[in-house]
């Protein structure tokens, strides 16, 4: 065999093993990347208080849960990918919803330029404030007149989180609030009922130092709307196992 011939054949080889790397360094990219953005296990279980558990105690097994298929994630120009709802689940028993609220490690660099933070905030640090706003028809005899601000319409409540929790995952940063509607005299059952008006749920989220609630929000995602079909939902073993273990914590 000539040299020309073992050259090729080498050369061959090695395009061939340059190949297969690419190929397997970027399967391997994209199983990083699925892996480390999915909830770490602390975000997948409900948090449970003395209404959740009292709830619960009621109903056992029959707890009503339900969730909406919304969109997840911001898209606007200036938070592109930065915030995202990764679960949302309605309790119309517990008169609660829990959210898990998802940044990445980008917006904590946005925070810095854009508020001219002179050092890196701690990923502990409680930097967003999240509230849920609800948009109640007032006039549920008019459908043409839901899409304004007009308070005489829609009514607008604001709701803070009860509790709040926090984990964290390579890119992302997590936080799973607690909110309870009878700290603000509303009932979760008769809202998403038939006749309760309800037209949206939207999370708000601000900068903690730079909270205007009379000024647009630096995101927003909506976790409910009465267009899209509410879908029922079970609780899972590791919910049982922390609300079987509350009383005894």
């Amino acid at each position: 065999m000539s040299r020309a011939s073992r050259g090729f054949r080498l050369t061959g080889k090695i395009i061939k093993g340059l190949f297969f790397t690419l190929i397997f360094s970027l399967i391997s990219l994209l199983l990083w990347r699925m892996f480390s953005s999915s909830d770490p296990k602390s975000m997948k279980t409900l948090t449970v208080n003395d209404r959740l558990y009292t709830a619960y105690e009621q109903k056992g097994e029959s707890l009503s849960l339900f969730r909406q298929t919304q969109n997840t994630i911001t898209y606007a120009e200036h938070n592109y990918g930065f915030f995202a709802v990764t679960d949302c689940v309605f309790i119309p028993d517990a008169n609660q919803i829990q959210l898990v609220f998802r940044y990445n490690n980008a917006a904590i660099r946005d925070l810095m330029e854009k508020y001219n933070l002179t050092e890196t905030p701690d990923r502990s640090d409680e930097l967003y404030d999240v509230t849920l706003l609800f948009a109640t028809d007032l006039t549920p005899d008019v459908s043409t007149d839901n899409m304004g601000n007009d308070p005489e319409s829609v009514a607008f409540t604001r709701l803070h989180p009860t509790s709040v929790t926090e984990d964290h995952r390579n890119l992302y940063n997590y936080r799973r609030f607690v909110f309870d509607l009878s700290d603000v005299g509303l009932s979760l059952s008769e809202l998403v009922g038939e006749n309760g008006g309800l037209l949206a749920i939207y999370a708000d989220i601000y900068y903690i130092n730079d909270v205007n609630y009379d000024e647009t929000s630096y995101g927003t995602l909506c976790i409910y709307d009465y267009v899209q079909p509410k879908e029922d939902a079970e609780l899972t073993g590791r919910d049982r196992r922390a609300l079987r273990n509350y009383r005894e914590d």
